[in-house]
């Protein structure tokens, strides 16, 4: 602590000392901040505050910490505040100086680190992040007496440094474009002020990067403004670079669509996938024995889940497996949690008849133990599982293929052609109304696993009058299999690559143009909902509090935050992990295996003047 701040009651020994010391208090920087006034007042220069008891108040004033009879100034500059620390820091040590001393250099370490999270109450979880790791290390090579920067720095020169550190990795993950194309994402959330806020994101194979954050609430339902918006978020990145934009149904969808479609020959316009597929499953849910279903497993897992000692007696019997899973969403999230509990059926059922259990007096015999016990016994409530589930892991197999999800309904109902009915009838009206689209279709047909895989079933005709004679052939030779295509590599290769834009790359030469056509295709994502939200953070920025600078630093703030996360997300994606609920999604290739392709939905993608070629 700077000696100029150890003043006041501290050195003049009170306020019956302050006039004797007043010629040396008049040398404290602090002053610089407050005027003099009759007595022992001070009038803060920041808020205007006037305070009794001269410069230790104004102290305790500045440094924003609470303090019997001094309120907090709340407009004083974060450098002041850094220059001010607490008045009574040595007066009122909050750790015996012996007590401090006699730990060990590493205790004494990670006891400044405690106590920098639990004062400034910092999210413990922070401690996992790289960066908190690499900072400690950096901070052990310099010298002794290294100083961190300021609130000041960090906010101005630090960000700054950092944006323009995010900006040139943008840049060069920009010169893949010409090859992968982009796709363009615009996320929306309406607040608890009925802003409607978007998101704009730009996604290729190498990196996702937060692009801006728009406040579109005064025009959100005007189509021609929002046309406007999405025209200006193109040109940012380059008609010629954008294969796609992806949007969610909050939009008018229709409008913007056609107004792309017809501005952009060369762009599509996609739903969010994982949008419609969880509308599948919402509507899964609203299946009257479904729904009873997934009622009763909730009624087993609040019970055990409002209970520490039960959920203790249950991950005892689990062997510390939960059965509760969350997903992306509530829907989701349902789905997995009734897989996991027909996995634990077994020990479950042990559970609930355990002599710990029955013994038990703060649970046993209780209405909801009772009803617990009732549904755990009942073999028509594992029954509906399985038949919710059909045997296979829920979501696994929707978010699987459409195509083999429905082939796996018929299959398993084939005895119940009701049931049949419904699942296939949800799934066909989310598909048909909304998820499918040319360009999908054009993924999978282009996709090798589906093209050389037996197994799926699909009947693509071409048509004879194309003009363009270099791509027919090419597209023969593709789906022949001939030359390269047909390698035992290429073959082996088509099923096992998950990136099918890299087998395009490695063996498409004989099809130079729909090579270039396939790489830009399945480079592309096809849902929103892999990349984290901060929804409370981005509303901050759109806060109408906020000044103009307050605003402008936020949004370099989030700029950076945002790109940063999803930098670590890529980084710590697994690459050989068992894929999960969503991750098929992350590709229009391995998303749209097995997907309807018949002559009408090909030539409207391949005709001779179809946008498809100028990608």
């Amino acid at each position: 602590m700077p000696s100029a701040f150890v003043s006041g009651a501290s050195q003049c020994g009170g306020s019956q000392k302050i006039k004797s010391c007043n010629n040396g208090s008049r040398k404290d920087v602090c002053w610089e901040y407050a005027e003099k006034l009759d007595g022992n007042k001070v009038k803060c220069r920041f808020c205007q505050r006037v305070l009794n008891g001269g410069i230790s108040r104004l102290k305790h004033h500045l440094s924003r910490l609470p303090s019997k009879g001094v309120n907090p100034c709340s407009k004083v500059r974060d450098d002041v505040t850094d220059r001010a620390p607490s008045p009574v820091a040595k007066v009122y040590p909050t750790v015996a100086p012996m007590a401090i001393s006699s730990l060990s250099n590493q205790e004494n370490a990670e006891r400044s680190i405690a106590l920098f999270f639990f004062e400034n109450k910092l999210d413990l979880s922070v401690a996992r992040s790289p960066s908190y790791q690499l900072m400690i290390d950096a901070i052990t090579k310099c010298s002794a007496g290294f100083t961190g920067p300021s609130a000041e720095m960090l906010k101005t020169a630090w960000l700054e440094r950092m944006k323009s550190e995010v900006s040139l990795q943008l840049k060069d993950i920009e010169k893949e474009w010409a090859t992968t194309g982009c796709t363009i994402i615009a996320d929306t959330w309406t607040d608890n002020k009925s802003r409607a806020l978007i998101n704009f994101l730009v996604s290729s194979p190498s990196r996702t990067f937060f692009h801006k954050s728009v406040d579109a609430s005064s025009y959100f339902k005007n189509t021609k403004y929002l046309a406007e918006l999405f025209d200006s978020v193109i040109q940012d990145f380059g008609p010629e670079n954008v294969v796609q934009i992806i949007m969610d149904s909050s939009f008018n969808y229709t409008g913007i669509a056609n107004h792309i479609l017809q501005n952009y020959g060369t762009i599509f316009v996609s739903p969010c996938a994982s949008q419609c597929l969880n509308l599948v499953l919402e509507e899964f849910s609203k299946v009257d024995w479904v729904n009873r279903c997934i009622l009763q497993a909730q009624t087993i897992s609040k019970f055990i889940y409002n209970s520490t000692s039960m959920l203790d007696l249950m991950k005892k019997f689990t062997g510390g497996q939960d059965i509760i899973r969350t997903g992306l969403t509530r829907s989701v999230s349902n789905f997995l949690s009734l897989q996991s509990m027909l996995k634990q059926r077994s020990r479950l059922k042990l559970m609930f008849s355990s002599p710990e259990f029955s013994t038990n007096s703060s649970y046993a015999n209780k209405p909801q133990s009772i009803a617990c016990v009732a549904i755990v016994e009942d073999g028509d409530f594992w029954r509906q599982q399985k038949n919710v589930l059909r045997g296979k892991p829920a979501v696994g197999s929707i978010y699987e293929l459409m195509t083999r999800a429905k082939e796996s309904i018929r299959t398993y109902y084939i005895m119940d052609e009701s049931k049949c009915k419904t699942f296939l009838d949800i799934v066909d009206r989310v598909w048909r109304d909304q998820l499918h689209s040319s360009l999908h279709s054009a993924a999978a047909f282009l996709n090798p696993s589906v093209q050389y895989n037996p197994e799926i079933k699909f009947v693509v005709s071409i048509k004879e009058d194309f003009s363009r004679r270099d791509i027919t052939n090419q597209i023969f030779i593709f789906t022949r299999a001939s030359g390269m295509f047909g390698c035992n590599l290429a073959m082996e290769a088509g099923i096992q690559l998950h990136l099918v834009c890299l087998w395009w790359e490695q063996f498409g030469d004989p099809a130079p143009v729909l090579q270039r056509v396939a790489i830009r295709i399945l480079s592309q994502v096809c849902s929103s909902f892999t990349f984290e939200r901060h929804w409370n953070t981005f509303q901050q920025i759109h806060s109408e509090k906020r000044n103009k600078i307050d605003k402008e630093t936020l949004n370099d703030l989030i700029y950076v935050n945002y790109n940063l996360k999803l930098a670590r997300q890529m980084r710590t994606k697994p690459e050989n992990d068992n894929p999960s609920p969503t991750q098929w999604l992350d590709r229009f290739g391995p998303a749209l295996d097995g997907g309807d392709l018949n002559t009408r939905q090909f030539s409207s993608i391949f005709g001779a003047n179809d946008p498809l070629f100028g990608l």
